[in-house]
């Protein structure tokens, strides 16, 4: 990836903030555009967005909470004896 102002484009306008959570989604400032590796492009203009980070969305790229879910079953399994 470049890394030289000569070799990427300038953005227009101020930065996107990035916001990533560890146990969660990745948070951008919108309007965002996702391309996925398949070519298909997600586009969304609301003020925020989660692009999903654990791969368990049922509608990627954007997060639908899925690793809440998984994260209370594994912690109800550590209460079991």
């Amino acid at each position: 990836m470049p890394n030289t102002p000569e070799q990427q484009p300038r953005p227009a306008g101020r930065a996107r903030r990035v916001t990533v959570d560890p146990e969660g989604p990745v948070l951008v400032e919108g309007p965002v555009e996702v391309t996925a590796a398949d070519g298909t492009v997600a586009r969304s203009d609301r003020f925020v967005v989660a692009v999903c980070a654990c791969r368990r969305t049922r509608t990627p790229p954007w997060c639908d909470t899925s690793h809440r879910r998984r994260a209370r079953d594994a912690d109800a399994t550590k209460d079991t004896p």
